[in-house]
């Protein structure tokens, strides 16, 4: 059976929603609710070990989440999609670009882990690593991606809904398959229209990055930087976020 994605609008311009390392298909804040459903129709998908997946097997592997999505899609019928992908959901949209034989109208990544993956120090990893067991660890990344500036109440509510809808292992795998996976060779020259949105107070995958991965890939990405962003700009500025991914996606 292909995974139940939480589906909501019933509009013309299909999207494929692919979270974040601490997300879930529930996971996407203010911004989700704020999608017009006469305009849109986005399938929030899960990943074998998140949300209403907990407990699946899986190899938890960028190529598993990209056979599953197409899947999914599948039985919903979509002959052609936009894929919207947060932080390590911008690197599984990249694999699904490539395994969904021309079907992919456009890519928008908030914060996109590029297809290079992700050069970590040894301190860095270690933080990363041990995030799967340690809920101080994820606090402290998400802290740190949205540049030590916001709310305790609200990384603590971040970090508890990672931890209600995640399990640990699944958590450990995928760490491994977005952060040293790299197939930017596959991905480099195709001619796609991507957006790539991030923040500017992310100072893992901001500008910077960008402009040395994503747009050196594709010839036809545009960056956006949102002001008073970090990481997760779909619960830090939600209104400025829907409206650069509206702008794009209706010029598909």
């Amino acid at each position: 059976m292909p995974p139940s994605p939480v589906v909501t609008g019933t509009g013309p311009r299909r999207v494929l929603a692919l979270h974040g390392w601490f997300g879930s298909a529930t996971g996407w804040g203010p911004f989700a609710e704020l999608v017009d459903p006469d305009r849109y129709s986005v399938a929030w998908l899960d990943y074998r070990g998140y949300g209403a997946r907990r407990g699946e097997a899986g190899d938890y592997t960028l190529a598993e989440i990209s056979a599953d999505a197409l899947a999914a899609v599948d039985a919903l019928g979509w002959s052609s999609f936009a894929v919207l992908g947060h932080s390590m959901g911008g690197s599984a949209m990249q694999r699904v670009l490539l395994d969904a034989g021309g079907r992919v109208s456009g890519l928008v990544g908030i914060s996109p882990v590029p297809a290079t993956g992700v050069p970590f120090d040894e301190q860095s990893w270690a933080l990363f690593d041990g995030a799967a067991d340690t809920p101080g660890n994820r606090y402290a990344i998400i802290d740190l991606t949205t540049g030590n500036r916001l709310s305790r109440t609200w990384l603590d509510r971040m970090v508890q809904h990672s931890l209600d809808q995640s399990d640990p292992a699944a958590v450990g795998a995928y760490l491994r398959a977005w952060g040293l996976s790299d197939f930017a060779a596959e991905v480099q020259g195709n001619p796609v229209p991507v957006a790539v949105l991030v923040g500017e107070h992310d100072p893992a995958l901001g500008a910077p990055v960008m402009e040395q991965t994503v747009l050196a890939h594709y010839p036809n990405a545009v960056l956006e930087v949102l002001p008073n962003a970090g990481h997760y700009a779909m619960y830090e500025t939600p209104v400025a976020l829907l409206t650069s991914v509206e702008r794009f996606l209706d010029a598909l």
